[in-house]
């Protein structure tokens, strides 16, 4: 329940003022919240009619269209201007998301013409003495703004252990 909703509904028997510092809120945001009750509620009405024209064109896309292509259809086929932002909030409360594609970074480009190294430990990842048998790999982390960086290890298999 919202706080000036309660002060609204007890105001009679208590009184605005002693209810507003009770609950540490300003008299003069009641009395704002009051005022202004008639043009949220007119804004929710839009909203909701917005809201079925989203899930119409979410619909019309097999739920593929995100908040990008949602506005620019709601820009072309309306007739009232819409902003992405309010189209994100609407979409975020009724629960839909577009399909995001993730492009597949590739770290390394295989030479066909080179030959293939051996696997010289022939999938055998035990080791019964120290400093034996070493195996390595290289993955990458992705950063801020689309860069990599790349991470090489180098761990001993007899005590499992990152040697470098």
């Amino acid at each position: 329940m919202n706080r000036f909703q309660f002060v609204a509904d007890h105001q009679r028997r208590h009184g605005v003022k002693r209810l507003c510092t009770i609950l540490g809120i300003a008299r003069s945001s009641y009395y704002y919240w009051r005022r202004t009750a008639a043009d949220r509620a007119a804004r929710q009405a839009a909203d909701a009619r917005l809201a079925v024209r989203i899930r119409a064109v979410h619909l019309e896309s097999d739920g593929t269209y995100g908040v990008p292509r949602i506005t620019a259809e709601l820009r072309e086929t309306g007739d009232e201007a819409v902003n992405h932002k309010r189209v994100a909030r609407i979409m975020r409360a009724s629960g839909l998301e577009g399909v995001r594609l993730r492009r597949r970074h590739r770290t390394t480009v295989p030479d066909p013409a080179a030959a293939k190294a051996p696997g010289l430990i022939g999938r055998d990842f035990t080791a019964a003495e120290p400093s034996k048998k070493y195996v390595g790999d290289i993955t990458y982390l992705p950063l801020d703004g689309g860069k990599f960086c790349y991470l090489a290890t180098v761990i001993e298999l007899a005590s499992r252990r990152l040697a470098g």
